[in-house]
């Protein structure tokens, strides 16, 4: 799974930080951006193996830069997981209505989170075949 590519979507500097790093420590590539529109930008420049999606947003918030990611069929198939405080009910599914593939609640299980990108990368590998 090393070299694959992250674009991490995510305003808050620490926790941007946070999660590069563990990634980083992991062989991952990170590319990241702080607002919706970047992120959207950056998908299409960069063509990223998976995206973790912020869904509280500056300027486009996560479920619109996702639901404009996933309308281009170029770029569908790439997954995009929500990674949000959103925790009520009904959130998760809204995060899915607007077209994420996962869901990761905040704060972050540091210890968890290369697991679950791994996951997520070898179930995208096996979609894509």
């Amino acid at each position: 799974m090393a070299n694959k590519k992250i674009l991490i979507v995510e305003d808050n500097e620490l926790n941007l930080e946070l999660i590069s790093d563990i990634l980083k420590i992991k062989g991952y590539q990170i590319i990241s951006a702080n607002n919706g529109k970047d992120a959207i930008r950056l998908a299409k420049e960069t063509h990223p193996d998976l995206i973790l999606m912020d869904i509280q947003l500056p300027v486009m918030d996560g479920y619109e830069a996702t639901r404009r990611i996933k309308s281009d069929p170029e770029f569908k198939a790439i997954p995009i997981i929500a990674v949000t405080s959103f925790t009520m009910k009904g959130d998760k599914e809204k995060v899915m209505e607007a077209g994420c593939d996962g869901y990761i609640v905040k704060p972050i299980d540091i210890k968890r989170l290369p697991e679950l990108v791994k996951e997520y990368l070898q179930k995208n590998k096996k979609n894509r075949k």
